[in-house]
């Protein structure tokens, strides 16, 4: 019997909505990515997207286990001399919890074009609503 390879045509997108309120950020970050990529489908084909579509709600609410919220530290750099910035993860979220999740999620995916194109069908939320109604998502429970 020959191995089933999915083609792009042949792929079914559903919608899944994960609400992180009290998770932690790499638990609900590995949950997204695992459906991002498809591999919770029986035609999971690692070289075509496979994947169905992420909302992630109640970022706000994420927690980070142990010492993380004061060691954990995000590094950027401007281009410039002396231009590398650092923020602690406590700051990190509460300014922009949307930003945090997105960093752990796109970690967790292929660097490569498919990654990038997997990437787009995760929305991201701050509080607990989102205006994909419509899409009738389903809800993933996140197990941790």
């Amino acid at each position: 019997m020959p191995t089933y390879m999915a083609r792009p045509a042949d792929v079914v997108r559903k919608w899944y909505v994960i609400d992180a309120a009290g998770q932690p950020l790499g638990r609900v970050a590995t949950a997204a990515a695992h459906i991002l990529r498809g591999k919770h489908k029986p035609t999971y084909t690692p070289h075509i997207d496979t994947g169905d579509f992420v909302i992630i709600v109640n970022v706000d609410k994420v927690v980070l286990t142990g010492r993380k919220l004061d060691q954990k530290i995000y590094f950027h750099h401007s281009g410039y001399q002396g231009g590398l910035k650092e923020v602690v993860y406590r700051r990190l979220l509460e300014k922009k919890p949307e930003f945090a999740m997105e960093k752990a999620v796109r970690g967790m995916l292929p660097h490569t074009r498919l990654g990038r194109a997997m990437f787009k069908k995760l929305k991201v939320y701050r509080g607990g609503e989102h205006p994909h109604l419509a899409q009738q998502p389903v809800q993933w429970e996140v197990i941790g």
